[in-house]
Formats: C-alpha cells, structure tokens, sequence
C-alpha cells in the first residue's frame, strides 16, 4: 500500500448553537478542541452568555460563525446524549439540511444534505469525518459505508456539520458538506461510566473515558464502550455484540502541539434493511400498515431458525456462513496530529492509516408470494411446501393459506458480502499565514492532501425461502415437487441471486486522490470577501471479477456446495466468481472552487453570500457498468469519473445572549452516475435544487429551544436511460424536513423531546408510487440526585410511529405487500452515569 502524510487544523469548540464558517480566519488554539464538561455541570448555568462559537471543520482557519460565509451547525456530546439516537444516522437527524435514512441499523445508512440525490445507497456527497479525517475516502462504497465504522460514546466531544460551502475546496469528494465527529482530547481532567440497558428491547451497555494532565504540558484520554443483547428489533439471536476503544495523548510545546491517537473497533449489529409491510389504496394515496402476525417497526426478517448459510467463498471454495453477524466491521487505527509555527505560518498535519475490513450480512433482495403459491411460482406446479429449519423440519405445511397467521412466503436474497481490505492512509498538511496590507488584515493558506483507498470485497450471495413472523420465529421453506423432488435444499432456492449468475462479484481495486488546495481572504473592517481552489487528481486501478462483464465469463457451474455426493436441483447452477477479471485503468481530475462575502453589518447581525463548484470521483458503484470498458480497465466516457456539484447560497445571521436565528436560501446543480438501489441498474442523471433553510434556538431562564426547517424543491432534470424521469422529483426527496428541541434545564434535572419529521416523498424517480411523511419525537429526562451522579431515561420514537423513509415498488404489487425501508419503533432506556 502506498503511504503518504496528512495534515489539518486542530479541532474546534463544541457548539451548542448553530454555527457559520469561513474558510479563512485566526486559527484557532490547539486546545480549542475542549471536551463538554461532565453533565452535571455543564447545566448548572443554562443562561450563560455565549461567546465567539469558533469553527473549523472543512474550513481553513476557526472563525466566529458571524464572521463567515458559510453555513455550519454544532452538537455538543452533552445535547446527543438527550436526545436518544441509536446511531449514527440517528445523530445526523438532528443536524439542519441534512436527510439520513436512519433505517438499516448502525451502518449502511442513506444520508445527503440539500437536495443532492439519493440514487443508491450511502453518503455520496457527504463526507463523514473521524477528528478532522474522512473515515472511507468514499461515503458510499457497496455494504461498507463510512457510518458502518463510527461509534457515539463517550470519546465524543461534539460533531460539527458544514453545508456546501467551502467543504467542496477544504477535502475531496464532499461537494454537498462535510459532518465531522470530534474526539475529547483530555483537556478536561477527569472521566465517567457509564451503565445502560435497554428497558422495553434488548440492550445491556457500560461506557466509560478519562483524560488527566501527566504533565503541565502532556495529557491524554482515553475511552470506549462494550454492549451486548438483541438490539432494537427482534432477530432471535443476541445480534448486538462489541464495542470500541479510543486513545489520544497530546504534548503541547510553544507554537503548537503533537498528538498520537489510536482506535481498535470490533462491532456487531444487525443489518435490517427491507421488510413487508401492508399497502392498498391508490399509488397516489396509498395506505400503510402491519400485515398480519408482524410489525415493521419491532420485528426483522432474520430468524433464530436460520443462523447459518452454505455458499462458496470468493476462491469458489464451499463455506458455512454466519448469518447472525449482521454488519461487522473492525478498525485499526493509528494518527499523527500536529501544529506548529514556522517562520510566522501556521502549520497543521494530520496522518491517519486504517486498517478497516467488514462482513455485511443483510437481506438486500425480497420477493413476498403468497405461500400457497410457492410451488407453482419456484418451479413445483402442483408440489408441496415444507418446513425447512426449526422445530417442524421436514414436515408438510398443512395450510399455506394461514402460515404464520398472514398467509406470506419471501424470496430473500442474502447479501452475504466479505469486505476483506477496506484500508485507507490519509495525510493532509496546511499553511496559513495572516498578512498586514493596508491595515486589513489578508489570510492566505496552502496544502495538500493526499490518499490511498482500498476496496478488496467478495459477493457470496444465496436466495433462501422463508416464511414471514415475528419475535425471530419465522422458518424457511422447502419447496417439491408433486413426485417428491424437492427444487429447495434446506430452504435454499439458489447458491447465488434468484436470477443465476447475477451479483457475484469480486473486487480488488485501489483509488489515490492528490489534491493541492489554496484560500485567501481579505477582511476589510466588517467585511470579508474570501475564495479557494482545490484540483484533485487520482487514479483508479485493479481489477474485477464477475460474470456480469460479459465477454463469455461463465457465472454458474454444477458443485455439491453441502459435500453429501449428491447434485441437488439448486446446486446444479452454482454461482461462481469467473478466472477472467475485468480491467479497471484510468485517471481522472477536476477543479473545485468556492468565493464568498459575508458582512458583519453590526454585532448581533451579518449576511453572506457564496457560490461554490465541487465534485465527487466515483468509486466501485460504477464498475459492472456500461461507464467502464472492463476489457482495457478506461472510461467510456472520462467525464462519468467524476459528478459535479454547483451550488450558491445567500443568507442572514443574527445572535445575542438569548436567541440565534440563521436563515439561507440554497441553489444546486448536479450530476450522478450511479447504480439505482431499487432496480440495480446503471443511470446518469442531472438534478437540480432550491430551497431555504432555517436554523434557530431560544433561551430564557430554565427554557430553551432549538429548531430548524429545510424546504427543497427538487428536479430529474435529465436522465439518459431512462428519459421518461426527467422533469420528475428525485426519489426520497421529501419538500420538507424539520427539527425541533424543547427542554427545561435545572441544577438537579433536565426534561425535554426531540421533534423530527418530513413530508411524503416518491418511491422511484417514476413518480409513481407516494411515500407518506412522518414525524417522530423522542423524549428525555435526566436527573441529578448528587453532584455527579446522572440518572437518565430516554424514549426514541416514543409514539411507536410508522415511519417509512423509502419503498423499492414503483407500484402497489399485486400481492399487496411493499418492500419498505423503515426507522425502528419505540425503544426506551435507561442509564445511571457517574463522573470523576
């Protein structure tokens, strides 16, 4: 692997309220990166009044957010803690303009941010960051995205989030924003455990962390979390198991500081992704419910009778995999952070090297039949169906009609996926100097980053047959034929897709990313005009394996995957991964660029103005695709290496002690080149936004409240396979999304609700079948019986609201059950905490 150095500036304040950036300013001081202080008191006094909210996440240099010219938002660890996510996805719910499909558990989540689309699956135009890096270089590599590998515990000082903007020039392919998650550093002496369970689902957890001073001039902290149980949904297995630990020591020197870091990640959650829900009505007005003997928002397709699976591993070698490894990634990090003056310029570096790999076992794929019609539609006209796992193995189902009290059967295709070499090393090293001209003062800074990605992964997939039922109760299905034939073995239908020879892949590709990048910016008493290039340049190379290339690759073969000397009727079409691989050779570059004017009218109030052209290299979502010739590795067309992203935003900002209110109105334009997540073609696509977006919060005495509003109009503008969708409304893209926060904060307790909703959205870009809107609201309440000791209760989801972020049907199937994607019920914990 190629090794490389990375810089950037340390991180920032946590905010409590919503912030603005720019990406030229006076740096902020190594030990900005201050730790919230222990909860109890952090509330003793509520009506504090604020002071300069520094930020420098995807900017050059920290700046009071009235100074700037982009638009930023800050949670503090203290603020997360309340308001009950589950995930990470969860967390980034809260977040203004930014819409997180929070539905498949810890990882694999849809997340974007004003109106840029969701076509596939993942975080395309939004960077997630680990302490100033990106944790994958690409947010929406297939079944390992870059939420898979992050952890909310109590490591976590603040996440910051900055939309557009300069994000597009200060880190690659984050056109759409950039959300950073901020480690404590040990600024803060002191530490806390602890201990939470899961009162209403499955869930037994104990965090703790420490930082101290060893030294006047040398500190550390360390932290991390282990948890255990059934998770959110039933599964019938313990399908929640691991946890992390986190440790940074930090030596501080005149001028600057250094700083060694290290991560160890070893994590197991369940991949809930698709499950049946009920549909009638019209395809303009649908209606949603549980079907019969299953509920979407407390119930998975996973069963404590399918624990294993037989397939053959990506060397065509048979394997018996476990099925109740959910999502499990591991990460083995170690960082270089440093700051320091040399000749009157500031100098930041930041080196990360991860050595990250996941196993992804989800149901990607269903199909719901009605069981009594299993037979006649898996290739058994008149035959019968069996119990093929659990305690009726081998026997007849006597009624198909009433199984399991809803009458259903599914085709599930397992997406039984090894990512074996996801292992990325980044380096980003910068240089800012504030110059005198004229009086004003004129900020100039230079860097560049740099970048190696791996992406080594092997797609082991199965199609099994199953019955439909709650509590993890469901059994799988075999299926014979009137003579006795079974066209089933141990419910599998096929080793491989249902269509055989689909989607077995292999991949073993590396991405480098160059990028030198430069700002200026001149302050003039209150104004500030500021700009920044960045060009990045990298290649993709390796190669990939799978029939799909064509090119007479064969993609099935007769094998005894089970070893019993028999060739049974799914093993004589085995899926197989082909000798011949597929090329992948080529290059690309692009220029971002962004300039900005903001204008600090008077002390409590400024507007800003900024246009921005960012873009994004496309990763692994495009081969097996007609974009890459797969016999000499090139481009068929260079310029669907790399999306393009536009976008101008204006706005007004206003703070005192009591309330802060920011208002933006937004214009984007972009390109995607992608695989669409409903059907699993290739689609290129352009869009467009506008939108306005609000951000505010509101203090008196005890009170306060915090909100925020994103209005998006969106638009297929062109689509090249697939012209009859332009003109039409992205899929998933909802008009509006809101947050709202209110809470009441004494000494000796806290109390207060989430409020989070959006309205309906489109199933597909068809525009044909709607997705209903929902609102969701969880509550907390906190309470300090003795200085540091916290007892808290919280409710995600506390109305157990149905809430659907996506359907992959672009019409009401006839069987009258949808293929939905939906967050998770209510779930309710508790924790005792103390701090030291």
């Amino acid at each position: 692997m190629k090794k490389h150095f990375l810089l950037i500036t340390a991180a920032p304040f946590a905010l409590v309220a919503p912030a603005m950036a720019s990406e030229t300013a006076p740096a902020a001081p190594a030990t900005s990166n201050t730790a919230p202080k222990p909860e109890g008191e952090a509330q003793k006094t509520p009506a504090a009044k604020k002071t300069e909210e520094v930020f420098s996440t995807g900017v050059a240099k920290g700046r009071d957010r009235l100074d700037s010219a982009t638009s930023t938002s800050a949670l503090r660890a203290a603020e997360i803690d309340k308001i009950g996510a589950r995930s990470i996805s969860e967390i980034l719910r809260d977040i203004p303009g930014i819409r997180s499909e929070a539905s498949t558990g810890e990882g694999s989540a849809n997340i974007t941010i004003r109106g840029l689309p969701i076509a596939s699956t993942g975080a395309k135009f939004l960077q997630l960051q680990e302490d100033g890096l990106p944790v994958l270089e690409f947010g929406d590599i297939a079944f390992a995205t870059a939420d898979t590998f992050l952890r909310a515990d109590l490591n976590l000082a603040a996440v910051e989030a900055i939309r557009g903007g300069s994000a597009s020039t200060f880190a690659s392919n984050s056109p759409g924003g950039i959300v950073n998650f901020i480690s404590k550093t040990g600024d803060t002496e002191g530490g806390a455990v602890q201990l939470s369970a899961g009162l209403d689902y499955g869930m037994r957890r104990i965090d703790f962390d420490y930082g101290a001073k060893i030294t006047p001039t040398l500190r550390f902290h360390v932290g991390g979390f282990y948890r255990d149980g059934e998770g959110p949904r039933a599964t019938g297995f313990t399908s929640t198991r691991g946890g992390q630990i986190k440790l940074n020591v930090t030596k501080e020197f005149d001028g600057g500081y250094i700083r060694f870091y290290a991560k160890y990640l070893d994590d197991r959650t369940p991949a809930y992704d698709i499950t049946p829900i009920a549909v009638s009505g019209t395809n303009a007005d649908p209606k949603y419910k549980n079907i019969a003997g299953y509920d979407v928002r407390h119930d998975s397709l996973f069963s404590k009778f399918y624990q294993t699976q037989l397939t053959l591993d990506g060397n065509n070698q048979p394997v018996r995999d476990d099925v109740t490894a959910g999502q499990h990634p591991i990460q083995k990090s170690v960082g270089l952070e440093a700051k320091f003056d040399i000749a009157g310029w500031d100098v930041t570096e930041k080196f990360r090297y991860s050595n990250m790999t996941n196993h992804y076992m989800g149901i990607y794929y269903t199909q719901f039949v009605p069981a009594a019609a299993m037979p006649a539609a898996f290739g058994a006209p008149g035959g019968t169906l069996r119990y093929a796992s659990g305690p009726n193995t081998g026997t007849a189902v006597t009624n198909p009609t009433t199984l399991n009290g809803n009458g259903l059967g599914a085709l599930m295709m397992l997406a039984d996926t090894d990512l074996n070499d996801l292992s990325n090393v980044t380096n980003d090293i910068r240089a800012s100097k504030v110059w005198k001209l004229g009086g004003h003062d004129l900020t100039t800074t230079v860097g560049l980053y740099s970048s190696h990605q791996n992406i080594d992964s092997d797609w082991n997939w199965a199609t099994v047959l199953s019955g439909i039922s709650d509590n993890g109760d469901a059994q799988l299905l075999d299926v014979a034929t009137a003579g006795g034939v079974k066209v089933t073995q141990d419910g599998t239908l096929r080793y491989g897709a249902p269509t055989p020879g689909q989607f077995r892949r292999g991949y073993k590709l590396g991405y480098t990313t160059n990028a030198p990048f430069a700002s200026v910016n001149l302050k003039v008493g209150g104004v500030s005009i500021g700009g920044s290039l960045r060009y990045d340049f990298g290649k993709a190379e390796g190669t990939v394996f799978g029939a799909d290339l064509g090119g007479g690759r064969v993609g099935v073969a007769p094998r005894d995957v089970n070893g019993d000397g028999v060739i049974s009727v799914p093993e004589m079409a085995v899926a197989i991964t082909p000798a011949t691989p597929g090329v992948v050779d080529y290059t690309y570059g692009y220029l971002s660029y962004s300039a900005g004017i903001n204008w600090r009218i008077a002390e409590p109030l400024a507007v800003f103005a900024r246009y921005s052209r960012g873009g994004r290299a496309n990763g692994d979502r495009i081969q097996f695709s007609p974009l890459v010739n797969p016999n000499t590795g090139k481009m068929v067309d260079k310029d669907n290496a790399v999306d393009v992203v536009h976008q101008a935003e204006a706005g007004v900002k206003y703070r005192n002690d009591k309330l802060t209110l920011n208002l933006t109105g937004f214009w984007a334009k972009a390109e995607d080149s992608n695989l669409d997540s409903t059907t699993g073609l290739p689609l290129l696509r352009d869009y467009k936004a506008i939108g306005a977006e609000f951000e505010g919060s509101y203090r008196m005495g005890i009170f306060s409240l915090t909100a925020g509003a994103t209005y998006t109009d969106a638009e297929i503008t062109n689509d090249v396979f697939t012209p009859a969708n332009s003109g039409n409304t992205p899929q998933h893209q909802a008009k509006l999304i809101y947050q709202v926060t209110p809470q009441i904060t004494t000494e000796k307790f806290s109390v207060g609700a989430v409020v989070i909703g959006t309205t309906g959205s489109w199933a597909t870009a068809a525009n044909t079948l709607k997705v209903p809107g929902y609102t969701t609201t969880n509550a907390f309440v906190q309470f300090r019986p003795l200085d540091r000791v916290t007892l808290s209760v919280n409710a995600a989801n506390l109305f157990d609201v149905i809430a659907i972020t996506a359907i992959d049907d672009a019409v009401i199937p006839a069987v009258g059950v949808a293929r939905a994607h939906v967050l998770n019920g209510r779930t309710i914990s508790a924790a005792v905490r103390f701090d030291f």
